[in-house]
Parts: C-alpha cells; structure tokens; sequence
C-alpha cells in the first residue's frame, strides 16, 4: 500500500503544511536523493527511518525544497536537525497571536521583525517565517560556527539576504543585552531553548529517543535530533533559561510586542507564571502544541498594556 497523504495529523496547526502524512512521491521529484531512504513499514505505510540521522537531513532538505523554497540546505555533523511540522506550527501560532491585536489579520510583510533566540545552524524558524509571512529575522546565538553555517545557508538561497540578520551573542550570561539595540522594534521572539541540566541528562534523553524510535534500548545518544551541547543543555536547564529570559524581558517593556518561548516540561509552568507575575507582565498567554507523542507548550508574555497593544502599527508591505 502507497502511503496515504489525506490522512491528517489533526493536533497540528490548520494551516499546517504538513497536517497529512508526507508525501514521498511529491518529495521525490524535487529531491531524488530522498528515495534510497523510503521504504514500507509493517503498516504499509511508506516511511523513513527518523533513527537515521542522514534519512532525517535528507527529508528536512526535501521538504524545505517542496514547501518552502529553499533550494539549498545543510546542517554541520552533530547540530539539531530541526523536526520541521513542529517548527511550523510554533511560526503559525505566533501568526495567531499577532493576528488576535490586529483586527484577526495577520501581519505579513518583511518589515514585520522577529527576533530568534537561539538560531542554531539550521536557521527554520526564520526559514519558516520568511516563507508563511514574508517576515523579517534578527537571528542570534552564541555559537560562531552554527552562525557560519547560516550564513552558508542564506548564501544559498538569495532570496534571505536581506530578510535574515544574524548576531552572536559574545557573552553566554545574556540574552537580550547587546543584541537588542535602543532603535529595533520587534513583533515576536521566538525561542526553543535548552531543554536539559546537564550533558548526562541530555545524553540519556537522547538514548531513550533512539531506543523509542528503533525500539531497541540503547544507550548511544547517536539520533536525528543531534545537537550541540548549548543547543541541548545550560547549568538549571529550561526554567533557569526561561527564567532569566523573563528577567531580561523586562528591560525592554515597549520593544517588543510578543516575548515567546517553548516550555516542554507542563512541570515548569507554576514556576513561569509566578515569575510573570513578579515582573508585572501585562498579559500572559499559554498555547498547547501537540505534535504527534510530544506535547510542548508556547507561552507568551507583553508589558504592553491594553492600550498600548491597541496603539502597535502592524504595518505590512
């Protein structure tokens, strides 16, 4: 049996690219390099192996040429490859936010800004944006050469050069301090950040990924979702990183509209709040995402008072 691409993954977005299963037979065409890595699972369905890193990359590759424009994409050995349907959802609900503050339109238009945290050296959530909304992207990390690899990504594909900006952040203390400046103006930022509290940690989390996938326990953290070790891991893990994201957000209450960042632990949720709470954020929003066995939550932040949300110019091009 072919693979079916009418059945949906309802828990993902409505406008959702890939709501359906993956269809290989459109993949193929664009990317013939993908075909080796297809097969027929005990389901009859047609798949790859998500436990093989280069079938993983090969697929990303493919549908960024399908879907996105993007003729030319690659990712250095051992840094995250990005699951793209769950990356595209965090962009779409994003759009929903802006959208709620501008009459339900969403904004579009490459003077709409938004500002990635953590980049890495794949570059999909401005690849992503760029492609939805025509938005715009400062991008930053504290790693040079995931930075040097999105260069090499935008070098590619012309068509990002002047919507994509990349900046490192020098000091690995900071988020915010340096990289916005008094005259930027940002829509939304958007944030997947380190997950774990340490490199043990996220070493086991990542065998038990591969022993889910191939269901044979395991303990070789060798799997699609590679990743450096700040992409994975800093000292307190997400709620420490979230945390003093909130702190610093405080420094810059009219500069952006919509703080964001993806929270995987429901546990750490309390937490958040009351620090939001500490700092007099003016409205707070919480959006369940669920993308197939994982469930993760965006939560979002302003300072911005009701007033002040109604006075922002959403100006598109």
């Amino acid at each position: 049996m072919k693979n079916n691409p009418n059945s949906e993954k309802n828990s993902l977005h409505p406008r959702n690219k890939h709501r359906s299963r993956y269809d290989f037979d459109v993949l193929v065409v664009k990317s013939p390099e993908l075909k080796p890595f297809i097969y027929t699972n005990e389901h009859e369905i047609e798949t790859i192996d998500f436990s093989n890193p280069l079938a993983v990359k090969t697929l990303n590759k493919a549908l960024l040429k399908s879907y996105y424009g993007i003729l030319d994409w690659d990712l250095p050995e051992d840094y995250l490859c990005p699951p793209i349907p769950g990356r595209a959802d965090y962009i779409h609900h994003i759009a929903d936010l802006l959208a709620e503050v501008n009459q339900n339109i969403i904004p579009t238009g490459n003077n709409i800004m938004g500002l990635d945290i953590g980049v890495g050296a794949n570059c999909i959530y401005p690849i992503l944006g760029n492609a939805e909304y025509d938005w715009s992207f400062v991008a930053t990390d504290i790693d040079a050469n995931a930075l040097e690899n999105c260069i090499a990504i935008i070098e590619k594909n012309p068509h990002l050069t002047d919507v994509i900006s990349l900046q490192q952040q020098i000091n690995s203390r900071y988020i915010f301090k340096d990289i916005i400046q008094p005259e930027d103006k940002f829509a939304f930022t958007i944030c997947n950040p380190p997950f774990h509290d340490s490199k043990e940690e996220a070493a086991k989390s990542a065998a038990r990924k591969v022993s889910n996938l191939t269901h044979q326990k395991t303990t070789i953290p060798v799997l699609n979702f590679g990743g450096q070790n700040n992409e994975l891991w800093c000292e307190g893990g997400e709620l420490a990183f979230i945390t003093q994201m909130i702190y610093e957000s405080v420094k810059y209450p009219k500069q952006c509209f919509w703080f964001t960042n993806l929270v995987s632990k429901k546990d750490h949720l309390k937490s958040i709040y009351k620090t939001l709470n500490k700092v007099e954020a003016a409205t707070i929003k919480t959006i369940e995402m669920n993308q197939g066995q994982k469930i993760s939550r965006l939560v979002a932040w302003t300072f911005l008072s009701e007033k002040q949300q109604k006075d922002w110019k959403f100006t598109s091009e």
